[in-house]
């Protein structure tokens, strides 16, 4: 399946690259830069941009601030990994706090996840 991308997203995607959050930079500099498996980051997809994907295992891996868990937040979220959820995508999300406290759980977490979901996605979907 080919995923829609919103190319009028392009500039904001491209900044939000340049000025990641320091939890975003922390996971990506210290564990998904570097993974064996192709690792993008904030990639549109849709109309949307999310913090993080893995096109060979269909996941998109959030990092989430405190707005995300305000009334307003939470139903954006759920909307938005619907639409992503339609295209066959796993949406994953941390907190900033689980970030600092558990870096390691979320690392071991990730790569069991993208493992799995690679050795289970066929290329033809």
């Amino acid at each position: 399946m080919n995923i829609p991308k919103d190319n009028t997203k392009l500039e904001k995607a491209r900044k939000l690259r340049r000025k990641m959050t320091p939890h975003e930079r922390k996971l990506w500099y210290l564990f998904l830069r570097k993974y064996p498996v192709k690792i993008y980051k904030q990639r549109i997809i849709d109309k949307y941009i999310v913090d993080f994907y893995c096109a060979s295992a269909k996941l998109v891996i959030e990092i989430d601030g405190s707005q995300h868990y305000e009334e307003q937040g939470q139903t954006y979220d759920k909307e938005r990994s619907a639409v992503l959820d339609s295209y066959g995508l796993k949406v994953i999300r941390y907190s900033n706090r689980e970030i600092d406290r558990e870096f390691s759980a979320v690392c071991e977490q990730i790569d069991q996840i993208i493992k799995e979901r690679t050795l289970s996605v066929s290329p033809s979907d």
